[in-house]
C-alpha cells in the first residue's frame, strides 16, 4: 500500500482547494469565501484526514471532498473569530469584515457553515454518513463551546489550569481529534481504532496549543513569524499566566494583577516585566513539561491503533513536527 508523505498531501489539499469553484450569485456572498479560503495555512486537519485515512487504504483522493468540508469549516471558525475579536489582518491580508464589512463576514460565515456540511455529506459512501456527520457535528458545536469559554475567561481572574485545559480541548483539538477518526471512518476502520485515533487527536491537539502558549512568549519572532508577547499585551488566560498567578509569591502576584488592570502601557515594559514572572516562577518549565506528558500520551495512544507499525510513522513524524516548533 502506497504511503504518502505530508508534503504530498498537502499539496493535493491545496490543489484540490485551489480548483473548487465557491463563486457564484450572489457574488458579495461567495467572493469572500474564495477569499478566505485563497489565503492559504497548513491545512493541517485535511492534511490529518488524509492520512488516518492512508492507514488503511491508499486512494486518498476519493476523500478530498470531505478533506476539503473540514478545511472549510475550520476557516469559517477563523473568518467569525476575527470579526469576535475585532482583528485587521489574518496571514498578512485584511480580514473579511475590515475588506467588506461585519454583515458580509456574519453572512458569508454562515454560508461556509452549512457548505462544510454539504460537502461532508455528498459523495459520503452511505454506510459511513451516520458516524461520520455525528462525529463531524459532535466537533463542531464543541468547537462553539471552547470558543464561549474563550470568551467567558476573558473577564475572570481566578480561571484554573484544568479550566484552560478542558477549553482548549474544545476549541482547538477536538477538530483535529475529529480529522482522524473520520479519515478512519471512512478508510474503513474498526470503531476501536477510530476512537484511538480520536484520543491520539485529542493528545496532540492540547500538545499543539500549550506550544503556542509557550511560543508566544519565548520564540524567535523571525522564525515564529508573529510577533512576541500578543498573549501578555491582551491578558489572554493561557496555560502560562494561569501558571504563574497560581504559583507566584504574594508580591509576584500583585505584580502580575497590576499589568493585567493597566489600560495604558508600554507593550514591550508589559512583556519584558510580565516574562520575568514567568521565569522566576518556572512557568516555561512546567508548560514543556505538559507539551512532553501530552505528547508522549499520545504516542501512546496511537500504539494501539491496529495497523503495521511501520505505517503510523508519518502520522508520528507530522504530529512530532507540530508540537515542536521551532523555538
Amino acid at each position: 500500500m502506497k504511503q504518502y508523505e505530508d508534503k504530498e498531501l498537502l499539496e493535493y489539499v491545496q490543489n484540490y482547494i485551489g480548483q473548487l469553484s465557491y463563486v457564484h450569485e450572489p457574488e458579495n456572498l461567495y467572493k469572500p469565501i474564495e477569499y478566505v479560503l485563497g489565503l492559504g495555512g497548513k491545512r493541517i486537519r485535511p492534511v490529518l484526514m488524509l492520512m488516518a485515512y492512508n492507514l488503511y487504504k491508499d486512494d486518498v483522493s476519493a476523500i478530498y471532498q470531505q478533506a476539503a468540508a473540514l478545511e472549510t469549516y475550520h476557516n469559517f471558525t477563523l473568518l467569525h473569530d476575527d470579526l469576535m475579536d475585532k482583528a485587521d489582518m489574518r496571514r498578512n491580508r485584511p480580514t473579511v469584515h475590515k475588506k467588506w464589512d461585519e454583515n458580509t463576514a456574519i453572512l458569508s460565515g454562515d454560508a461556509m457553515l452549512i457548505l462544510s456540511f454539504k460537502m461532508m455529506m455528498e459523495s459520503c459512501p452511505m454506510e459511513y454518513v451516520s458516524d461520520v456527520m455525528s462525529t463531524f457535528s459532535k466537533a463542531a458545536l464543541e468547537v462553539c463551546d471552547g470558543q464561549q469559554w474563550d470568551m467567558d475567561f476573558e473577564k475572570r481572574l481566578d480561571v484554573s489550569v484544568d479550566e484552560y485545559m478542558n477549553m482548549i480541548r474544545l476549541k482547538t483539538s477536538v477538530l483535529l481529534a475529529a480529522s482522524l477518526k473520520i479519515g478512519a471512518i471512512l478508510g474503513g476502520a474498526t470503531s476501536q481504532d477510530a476512537d484511538l485515533l480520536y484520543d491520539f487527536g485529542i493528545k496532540m491537539g492540547l500538545a499543539f496549543q500549550l506550544q503556542d502558549d509557550y511560543l508566544d512568549v519565548y520564540a524567535d519572532s523571525s522564525v515564529f513569524g508573529k510577533n512576541i508577547g500578543g498573549d501578555i499585551c491582551s491578558n489572554k488566560k493561557t496555560f502560562m499566566l494561569i501558571t504563574a498567578l497560581a504559583k507566584s509569591s504574594e508580591q509576584d502576584r500583585v505584580e502580575l494583577e497590576r499589568w493585567i488592570s493597566l489600560d495604558d502601557f508600554v507593550a514591550d515594559e508589559k512583556i519584558k516585566a510580565v516574562t520575568s514572572i514567568y521565569n522566576k516562577v518556572g512557568v516555561p518549565e512546567v508548560c514543556m513539561e505538559k507539551i512532553n506528558e501530552l505528547y508522549t500520551e499520545g504516542l501512546q495512544i496511537l500504539e494501539k491503533v491496529s495497523v503495521d507499525d511501520a505505517l503510523k510513522n508519518i502520522l508520528r513524524n507530522f504530529t512530532g513536527k507540530l508540537t515542536n516548533r521551532v523555538l
